[in-house]
């Protein structure tokens, strides 16, 4: 076996998705801890020293407590290279989320045992299933009271659309919480809470013997063996290639705060997740151990070091092996570049790396050459598919507050947009600049990076728009004919694409109606 090939099987990259405060950002940390990528867990609070999640890093999410951006971090762990996406769980990020689900092979879902399936994790789900992402569900926060496990798995079923299958089985919850009993090892995880130390595990093949009485109580080890013969009743054998498929979920029980649960997770997870697969490009498939490298940018994120302006784009690698100052193929520009600082992440904390192979993640300083979906290649001409911009839903003026700012004010509105964070549009009647995105809260945050990142005010003005879309015709005379009749609805995004801002419901379907020979798209991959 080559090396390209061993390197690339010991890759496991995945994202952890799930709905705001369910505690994916707190099961990131946990990971990062067994991994000895960090020392001492983030939720360690003192008077003194007040650390905030490792992941968290933007001054904004350190205020609210929310993740905005997605954090990248890698690190070893028995041999493997594991590479985890942390994704902004507020549905006003969806759209980041959604692009960061393209880079991954797998994916990890976190529920919360009180609140179960929200509706931010089902839309989600619907984007794993449309690309067959292998999902595992770690169900969280067991040592607080929740609802049945059996109810919730059935929750997950319907909710989820996939079939589930526990690996784990909880021994009571809240604070009557024991542990769990690994199935897939055939342990027995005994929980004591403490924030920072690993619980003790008791190897357990026989479920009979009268020893399980003394470590978990009479009643427990009655309602634990009745529990496990109605899983094995009920629920299928565990299939790994079934879970390879994206059929079947496996489902972990622990509380990611308490530390608890979370190795077993790990420990299964690296051992049936996927290693990269091949990703299937417009000219052909790109299967990982090919030889040249290729790879597509899947996220811009400005200032990821506050004291130097800069860009970094991150490139997920498909195939091949990617080398340090090595001439590389920008596909859209048609033109070779070399990269001498590549770094890989450990959330901001970054390094330069010499070498990565398929699967890895790496950031290139960006100094404007770079968009979302651009391919990098060997030399080949690639284009890699799936990476779309939604339609906005919320649509504002972005006004300048400080005449003598404008130059920043511009340039801190491209970078942001080039991030992909919301979209630009510029009205073609009256030249003013229209920010369209998912969310209230995007506008919050691009008014305070454009204030803190770049020493620029802006101020919001109201717009009742109902939808953008894009426009595009065979007949050139049809298109003239729209954009004459709907000139003050016209404007132009930041490719210098036709974009119609239709003001209502009614005034879109009546556009379409009387425009048969115009195509209306609502994503900006057409």
């Amino acid at each position: 076996m080559s090396e390209l090939i061993q390197e690339i099987q010991r890759r496991r990259t995945f994202a952890i998705i799930s709905h705001p405060d369910a505690g994916k950002t707190t099961l990131t940390e946990k990971l990062l801890l067994f991994g000895g990528a960090i020392h001492v867990a983030g939720a360690v609070k003192s008077n003194k020293i007040k650390k905030s999640a490792t992941s968290d890093w933007m001054e904004i999410e350190k205020q609210r407590g929310i993740s905005v951006a997605t954090s990248v971090m890698g690190f070893e762990y028995e041999g493997y290279k594991i590479n985890i996406l942390d994704t902004p769980g507020h549905q006003d990020f969806a759209e980041d989320t959604y692009r960061t689900l393209t880079a991954v092979d797998s994916v990890i879902i976190v529920v919360d045992i009180a609140k179960g399936v929200e509706a931010q994790t089902r839309k989600l789900m619907e984007v794993c299933r449309m690309r067959k992402t292998p999902v595992m569900i770690f169900i969280n926060k067991m040592d607080r009271d929740g609802q049945n496990p059996f109810d919730l798995l059935d929750e997950l079923e319907q909710e989820l659309k996939v079939n589930v299958r526990p690996l784990s089985w909880p021994i009571d919850q809240g604070v009557r919480f024991k542990g769990v009993y690994n199935i897939y090892e055939h342990k027995l995880d005994l929980y004591t809470p403490s924030k920072q130390h690993v619980t003790e595990s008791v190897e357990f093949k026989d479920l009979n013997s009268p020893d399980l009485e003394k470590h978990i109580g009479l009643s427990e080890a009655e309602q634990l063996r009745a529990d496990l013969e109605l899983i094995e009743g009920v629920y299928p054998e565990f299939d790994v290639n079934t879970y390879l498929d994206g059929n079947i979920a496996p489902v972990f029980f622990g509380s990611a705060l308490n530390n608890f649960g979370v190795k077993e997770l790990l420990d299964c997870f690296i051992r049936i997740a996927p290693y990269p697969r091949p990703v299937q490009a417009e000219e052909r498939k790109v299967d990982p151990e090919n030889d040249p490298m290729s790879g597509f940018i899947f996220k811009i994120h400005a200032n990821m070091d506050p004291n130097h302006r800069s860009c970094i784009a991150f490139l997920k690698i498909c195939s091949g092996r990617f080398d340090r100052n090595t001439n590389y193929k920008h596909v859209r520009h048609n033109k070779m570049m070399k990269f001498n600082s590549a770094t890989a992440f450990m959330a901001q904390k970054k390094e330069t790396v010499d070498e990565a192979y398929a699967g890895d993640i790496i950031g290139i300083p960006d100094t404007g050459n770079f968009k979302i979906g651009d391919t990098i290649t060997s030399g080949e001409t690639l284009h890699f598919k799936g990476l779309p911009s939604f339609s906005p839903e919320m649509f504002k003026y972005i006004e300048n507050a400080d005449p003598m700012k404008t130059k920043q004010l511009n340039k801190g509105i491209d970078q942001l947009m080039d991030e992909g964070v919301a979209q630009l549009f510029t009205n073609q009647f009256n030249g003013r600049k229209i920010i369209g995105t998912v969310g209230q809260l995007q506008f919050e945050v691009i008014q305070y990076r454009l204030l803190h990142e770049y020493g620029a005010q802006c101020r919001w003005e109201s717009l009742s728009l109902y939808k953008a879309c894009w426009i595009e015709s065979e007949s050139d005379e049809a298109l003239n004919n729209f954009k004459k009749r709907k000139y003050q609805y016209m404007a132009l995004d930041k490719e210098g694409r036709d974009v119609f801002l239709a003001d209502s419901n009614y005034v879109l379907q009546m556009a379409q109606q009387d425009f048969p020979e115009l195509k209306f798209h609502f994503t900006s991959e057409f």
